[in-house]
């Protein structure tokens, strides 16, 4: 009898196994759903424009152009000037920071190097992310407006965490960021891109 209740209990623990979604096959309908990882390595840039936020006083438009493999061009006005960050996608960066008193092109610091390669990833951190020395945990589910919603944490090679919320039956991105914030996204060639709130570059980070 109890070996026929122990095949039981087991019997009945199958199903829930089976369906048990892990890290990896979260990343990978995440990305299907966007378009399939042909589509998205089939593109060769991207323009990005829309509102940046540092707070209710400092805000305005920006835009972003990306060219494979990391080239990255960045404007964004505020206040009437206007900064502009450039990545030669190898090693290189220059700035204009009108904001600290910079009016002319200048050598970007060793520290905004090491972050800007990670913001001109092109295909972003989910694609191959193990390649790029990434970490990815599946942390629970959450509720975003009625939707129940994977959350997904991602830990970049040099530290930085994010939190990212899928749709469990569509796997779609619902919200991301440090501070989640709530996307809506717009299709382009075939392919799904969160659209942009208040921080521009974890819209492209799926």
């Amino acid at each position: 009898m109890k070996t026929k209740g122990l095949y039981f209990t087991l019997f009945c623990l199958l199903p829930l196994t089976a369906t048990a979604q892990t890290p990896d096959s979260i990343v990978e309908k995440v990305l299907a759903a966007r378009g399939g990882l042909d589509k998205i390595r089939a593109v060769q840039a991207e323009r990005v424009s829309g509102h940046i936020s540092f707070g209710a006083d400092a805000e305005g438009p920006f835009v972003v152009e990306l060219k494979r493999p990391r080239k990255m061009h960045m404007e964004f006005t505020i206040h009437g000037g206007t900064m502009v960050r450039v990545y030669d996608g190898k090693s290189a960066g220059w700035t204009v920071n009108p904001f600290a008193g910079k009016n002319t092109p200048e050598p970007m610091p060793e520290e905004d190097l090491k972050n800007i390669s990670e913001e001109s990833d092109f295909d972003g951190p989910l694609v191959d992310y193990k390649a790029k020395g990434n970490q990815i945990e599946l942390v629970g589910k959450d509720k975003v407006e009625g939707k129940d919603a994977y959350r997904l944490k991602l830990t970049t090679k040099n530290g930085d965490v994010r939190f990212y919320l899928f749709d469990s039956e569509t796997f779609l991105l619902l919200k991301m960021g440090r501070q989640a914030q709530n996307q809506r996204p717009a299709i382009t060639g075939g392919i799904l891109f969160p659209r942009l709130s208040r921080c521009w570059r974890l819209a492209i980070c799926v």
